[in-house]
């Protein structure tokens, strides 16, 4: 049975879209199946992250029409394994319901894992998103608004009754060592949620090159490790803090202090 996942969050710029890349091409470097869905009608940009804007042909308004099948619309990633069904750009999302969604989900075949990359916020698109879901990743920065939003979001997510963990994107381990962020810890037991995964700010992600693919990049490391933490269910998260403990430490946070 596809697991099927929705990544959402309260507040937009926190990477949610490019995270749900990331953790996708990491499942499927693990060697899953999987399916990413952009739910992002009029706004969708995984197409765009993921570089296959080119590729389209069809999208999900066009299945969810009988358009065309599901396999004409879906888009392989550089990734083996991995599938991209894109959103519309332009189309009225009034047209495309929670049960229409649900129904395509429930009846993939052949996928491990469908990841569903949901609106910002929590209007209809969000709701459209997350009733389709079994499970649900809130990404948030450690900055105090985006956590606030995350964490009314997660409260909307209990009425769900689903699975529902936290993602921290961007973290500066400079900043938590100094003392003027909260730790990956503290935030967890203050929103009372499960921490799935904490990805470090890396320059490399802005545009999800490559490069970020490499497995010595910090930012690939914590993705992979929140994939195995999915899959075996682990508590394993990336530490920010490691560059920026000791002597050579304390000289790396100095120079970011000076960027």
């Amino acid at each position: 049975m596809t697991r099927s996942i929705v990544i959402t969050s309260g507040k937009g710029g926190v990477g949610k879209t490019t995270l749900a890349a990331m953790l996708g091409r990491t499942l499927g470097l693990l060697g899953l199946r999987v399916l990413l869905i952009d739910t992002d009608m009029g706004l969708n940009n995984l197409d765009v992250v993921m570089d296959i804007e080119r590729k389209v042909v069809f999208d999900i308004v066009d299945v969810l029409n009988g358009k065309c099948r599901l396999k004409q619309a879906l888009v392989e990633d550089i990734i083996e394994g991995v599938f991209i069904l894109p959103s519309n750009h332009t189309y009225d999302k009034s047209n495309i319901t929670s049960a229409t969604l649900r129904n395509l989900i429930q009846n993939l075949i052949g996928f491990d894992f469908c990841i569903l990359d949901c609106p910002a916020g929590i209007e209809a698109g969000f709701h459209r998103a997350v009733s389709a879901a079994n499970e649900a990743i809130v990404v948030s920065t450690p900055h105090l608004s985006a956590l606030k939003d995350a964490n009314k979001v997660l409260s909307i997510l209990q009425s769900y009754k689903m699975n529902t963990s936290l993602a921290l994107n961007r973290v500066r381990g400079d900043l938590i060592v100094s003392g003027d962020y909260l730790s990956p810890l503290d935030i967890k037991n203050s929103l009372s949620v499960p921490l799935i995964g904490v990805v470090p700010e890396n320059d490399d992600i802005g545009i999800f090159s490559n490069q970020a693919l490499n497995k010595n990049n910090a930012a690939f490391n914590a993705a992979m490790m929140m994939a195995k933490n999915l899959i075996y269910e682990s508590e394993n998260l990336f530490d920010t803090t490691k560059a920026f403990k000791g002597f050579f430490g304390r000289l790396k946070r100095k120079g970011r202090r000076q960027k």
